[in-house]
């Protein structure tokens, strides 16, 4: 069973990745030039085989202990914000993700954007759209395969999950050409969430010294309870949602429209904020042209692993350290199991509530 869970979950997680990098390389093909894009795709590829070969051994060499408790925790900074994002768009205090949309978009920056050839590519925008989607959305196949893989020795099977993955998505892409927008990739990425936190929940608590009842088994426990209890916070958030609603219905008299309920995560905020700024931002909109190229590159490095490790809410990444921590520091008490479910059940709530001021 725990090897059926791990397929599941790595072949989930990467069908998800492989649906947006798709998309992107189909916008880049159909609009620009179908070469270009694919040999992009390729080269793409080929940087993420030497990522594995070069990065894989290594993490073989990594004591076991200390890289359930590393993975443990990166898995649960992703599958919680997955389960916050996912909660939030089920209880509709988010826009789905839409993935036509999202083609819609790729395909009008594409049309708009200059073509030009480099080093024997016939169209450079072509080829470096497709080559970014690949790497990018590739890096967190290769680390989901890696990290699942080497945790239960069993790297051959999470590859084959992702090989399998990327091969029903790429067929589909072929096949239609199109955005893949039957896809439930909403629903996928629910799922995909409580995986990755339930995982991430055993494995980050075992790396920390904790002994699970049941030891493997209790994964049965962990997956469904992760499951029921993001749903409950759908059901809540709904709730919160239709009485929000109905109190903007009520009439108002002769008084001023009741204010517009705001259900974003802090678009609205960030567009006034932007708004108010404008005629101070018009003086330095140069200033990040006159910055040193190499100061950009680094600066862009670093917040690409940054949002790649912690991701969108640091308090969530610290908060699941604090956890590791202490179960680290009990780990000697029977009970130290409790600690990061506890952590994980106060963290979720806390960061939807964030996501909604």
């Amino acid at each position: 069973m725990n090897s059926l869970a791990l397929f599941v979950a790595v072949f989930l997680a990467c069908l998800v990745e492989a649906v947006e990098a798709t998309t992107i390389v189909l916008a880049a093909g159909a609009t620009r030039n179908w070469r270009s894009a694919l040999t992009g795709t390729a080269a793409g590829v080929v940087v993420l085989a030497v990522i594995v070969a070069v990065v894989g051994p290594a993490i073989t060499l990594i004591p076991i202990g200390f890289l359930r408790l590393v993975v443990g925790g990166l898995l649960l900074v992703f599958g919680m914000q997955w389960i916050r994002k996912a909660v939030l768009r089920a209880s509709g205090y988010k826009a789905l993700h839409d993935e036509t949309l999202i083609y819609e978009r790729e395909v009008a920056e594409a049309r708009a954007a200059r073509k030009e050839s480099r080093f024997g590519v016939r169209d450079w925008f072509a080829f470096t759209l497709s080559f970014k989607a690949v790497l990018l959305e590739g890096l967190e196949v290769v680390f989901i395969v890696l990290t699942f893989g080497a945790n239960q020795n069993q790297i051959g099977l999470a590859s084959l999950a992702a090989v399998a993955a990327i091969v029903v998505v790429v067929l589909i892409g072929a096949a239609v050409r199109a955005p893949l927008s039957r896809v439930p990739e909403n629903t996928l990425k629910f799922v995909v969430g409580v995986m990755l936190t339930s995982f991430g929940l055993f494995w980050g608590a075992e790396g920390a010294g904790a002994v699970w009842p049941g030891a493997d088994l209790a994964l049965l426990v962990i997956i469904p309870a992760v499951g029921v209890f993001s749903l409950l916070l759908v059901a809540v958030l709904r709730r919160r949602k239709a009485a929000q609603l109905r109190r903007e219905s009520r009439p108002v008299g002769a008084s001023e429209p009741a204010p517009v309920l705001v259900t974003t995560t802090g678009d609205a905020q960030g567009h006034a904020a932007e708004t108010a700024a404008a005629p101070a931002s018009a003086t330095t909109a140069s200033a990040p042209q006159r910055q040193n190229a190499v100061v950009r590159g680094l600066r862009s490095f670093g917040l690409f692993w940054w949002d790649f490790i912690v991701g969108d809410d640091w308090q969530i990444a610290a908060g699941t350290a604090v956890g590791l921590a202490i179960t680290f520091a009990v780990s000697g008490w029977s009970g130290a199991w409790l600690v990061m479910p506890v952590v994980v059940a106060l963290l979720i709530p806390y960061g939807i509530m964030r996501a909604l001021r």
